[in-house]
């Protein structure tokens, strides 16, 4: 055996090559039943063994749930450094943060956490004063599993409707306070679901949701038909009114917003996640019709502001990287639009503040920011602090000043305050983490894909690092629903960056980097591009020996879980440690459960015709999974409250890996109690969670901490 000297240099302690890979598992799984369940799908039957796992509600589940986390909390007790890692983790997140200000009424309102707050506090004050705590989330529940979801103002500040989700659930609560007392003043609404709220003047506000599901439990019945409710103060939830949507106007999501100059209704509705409708309503007029600006779902729309009788759209229509069009909100529809911001090669987003427009586009995965008029003169372009996120830019139109938020792999978070008259920035809040950036670096690299499509990565690692194929690395992607990753700091990554560890972002196909062209190539039929630039961005960092195939971790979550899932069925050798985040891993049956079906325009379903099937059945991960073969070090993680992708795609997934896994590499699965897809989630979940990742990873490439 050759001696390794130190490989790098962990939590300032050391990391050195162990002979025999501790991380090997030499226990029992659970036994799980198989049950004879098939499906046919244009001829082919194709077999669901684990079909069992889909009901969340019984009690033979519930027993496996508890016995796969008493094994996967076993495994995990036994690795020596995982409590050195929590605490390092610890350490790092205790610093106050905070979000940028925003002003309601007398009062401007912002978030802060002390630092190791299980959820942020949503603090007021008014000039002069010290600030107050409006809204405390710790105190809705004993273990910071219940959060606050969102918070709506009346246009005076007068009135508040805040959700609240309990277990990480998609399910909310809405309770509506008098801003002045804190206290309650209507009734809680219950069973609200993807859903805003918007108020109209001081007298109730229009919010979304669905009927309770006929089949299967609330966590994972199907929800299809969306409905857009007005709630007038003081009367029951049971009288609302029905504004848009329900059996006569089918649509799967539905939201309505009133302008912030409280003239109009803007209800999008749409059937897919990709695609909507747009309707107005003048709310100036009594009883007055619901207009359609644009009909069917072949193009995006966004009403962004209303002004002086003017609507500024956010549209894709005939330009696929977005543009701005102003129109006569008399003469709506879109043969009386003009263009304002002219579409560029750069996907295109648009917010307000001040009276001003904000154009943020996303160039090469970074973004670049410039100020406009109403009017579409340009006015100022905003200089970053480098090629990193900035989001914000948004306001009320009296404002002389908006916030926004930079960061990148190597900046924590930091909130700028911006002069709209002069176009300066100077720092409002800086980040508070203890962390040095001079010693990091992040470098973007453009590498081949199966195709020859080049694919951007930025890589962040400790400066100083060797190529020598022994480093460790954490590749991270989604590559799907056209999102667009971003640089963004975190702590926990610094946990690995910093002591030599790479940090991998790929920009893969199917998301929104480079508009609808680059979405489009990673949906229904041109999925397998996707996991062919994931594969690729995997082979590159092999062959410039940033790492070799024993040190390459792969992670991704929901979508990007569905991506760990899809790879490491098609090239399981050439990964030695996966984590399947809270995935789609059932291509076939995925649109039978909650809102699921919307997710097709990316996907497809397996009901649409035999090609699709057919297609989908190739890579879906867990009908992909071998006998005889050896798969990476796994861990899968779900939440038992995940009505999003409900746990039984994990459940499943983990179920057929340990049935044919043909190594000693383990295969486990955490499922979070009292959690969701992942939104809300208590800060103590998130440090055990990270703590147990970094753990794994590190004991099972052989790595050892002390």
């Amino acid at each position: 055996m050759i001696k390794q000297v130190v490989v790098f240099s962990f939590l300032a302690c050391t990391m050195t090559s162990i002979a025999q890979k501790p991380g090997a598992f030499s226990g029992n799984y659970p036994t799980t039943k198989t049950v004879q369940q098939t499906d046919q799908f244009f001829g082919t039957i194709v077999a669901d063994p684990y079909r069992w796992l889909e009901n969340d509600m019984a009690e033979d589940t519930k027993d496996w749930v508890q016995l796969q986390n008493k094994v996967t909390d076993a495994y995990l007790q036994k690795i020596p450094f995982r409590e050195a890692i929590k605490n390092r983790l610890t350490t790092l997140w205790n610093y106050e943060k905070y979000s940028a200000p925003f002003k309601e009424g007398d009062f401007t309102y912002f978030y802060k956490n002390d630092g190791l707050q299980n959820q942020s506090v949503l603090y007021r004050e008014r000039k002069g004063q010290e600030p107050e705590v409006f809204l405390d989330p710790n105190k809705f529940s004993f273990d910071g599993t219940t959060s606050l979801a969102e918070t709506n103002f009346s246009q005076d500040g007068s009135l508040a409707a805040y959700q609240i989700s309990e277990g990480g659930s998609d399910w909310r609560k809405v309770i509506i306070v008098n801003t002045a007392t804190k206290k309650a003043v209507d009734d809680t609404l219950y069973d609200v679901k993807f859903s805003g709220l918007s108020w109209k003047n001081n007298e109730g506000f229009y919010y979304s949701s669905y009927d309770k599901p006929k089949e299967g439990s609330q966590l994972s019945g199907k929800t299809q038909v969306h409905k857009l409710f007005y709630h007038k103060l003081g009367t029951p939830q049971s009288g609302d009114s029905l504004v848009f949507g329900g059996e006569a106007i089918p649509r799967r999501y539905i939201g309505g917003r009133v302008t912030e100059d409280q003239q109009f209704l803007v209800i999008s509705a749409a059937n897919a996640t990709y695609g909507n409708e747009l309707y107005i309503q003048d709310l100036t007029k009594p009883n007055a019709a619901i207009v359609p600006l644009v009909t069917g779902f072949e193009n995006e729309q966004q009403i962004v502001y209303s002004d002086n009788g003017k609507m500024y759209i956010l549209t894709n229509l005939n330009a696929p990287n977005r543009k701005l069009i102003v129109t006569e909100a008399s003469a709506p529809t879109s043969k009386n639009w003009k263009d304002l911001i002219a579409e560029t090669k750069f996907p295109l987003s648009v917010s307000t503040g001040g009276g001003h427009l904000f154009a943020q586009y996303t160039k090469d995965a970074v973004s670049l920011i410039e100020e406009y008029s109403l009017d579409g003169k340009k006015l100022h372009s905003i200089a970053l602090p480098g090629l990193g996120t900035a989001s914000g830019f948004s306001n009320k139109r009296g404002e002389k000043e908006v916030y926004y938020s930079y960061t990148s792999y190597v900046y924590p978070a930091t909130i700028f305050k911006y002069d709209v008259g002069s176009g300066k920035s100077t720092v409002y809040k800086k980040s508070q983490v203890k962390f040095d950036p001079t010693l990091f670096e992040s470098r973007q690299v453009f590498y081949t894909s199966k195709d020859g499509t080049k694919v951007p990565m930025i890589l962040t690692y400790k400066k100083g690092l060797t190529l020598g194929g022994r480093n460790p690395v954490m590749l991270y992607a989604y590559g799907g629903f056209n999102i667009s990753l971003t640089p963004g700091f975190s702590v926990s990554n610094l946990v690995f960056m910093e002591n030599g560890g790479v940090y991998a972002v790929a920009n893969l196909r199917g998301g929104g980097e480079y508009g609808d062209a680059w979405h489009n190539a990673g949906t229904k039929l041109q999925k397998q591009n996707v996991f062919d630039d994931f594969i690729a961005a995997a082979e590159y960092l092999i062959k410039e020996k940033y790492t070799s195939k024993d040190y390459l971790a792969i992670s991704g979550g929901s979508n990007g879980g569905l991506l760990v899932g899809a790879v490491m069925a098609q090239r399981p050798e050439l990964f030695r440690v996966s984590f399947p985040a809270v995935g789609v891993m059932d291509m076939l049956r995925y649109h039978k459960f909650t809102a699921g079906a919307g997710w097709s325009y990316d996907y497809g379903t397996a009901d649409d015709n035999k090609e699709m099937f057919d297609y989908l059945y190739k890579y879906s991960p867990v009908h992909n999974l071998k006998k005889g073969i050896c798969y990476p070090a796994t861990m899968v993680t779900t939440a038992d409250h995940d009505d999003r992708v409900v746990p039984a795609h994990s459940f499943k997934f983990a179920a057929a890996l340990q049935a044919v896994q043909a190594c000693n590499n383990p295969v486990l699965i955490s499922i979070a109690t009292k959690a969701g897809h992942g939104a809300g989630k208590p800060t103590s979940k998130v440090i055990e969670e990270q703590a147990d990742k970094w753990s794994f990873l590190l004991y099972n490439m052989g790595l050892k901490y002390k």
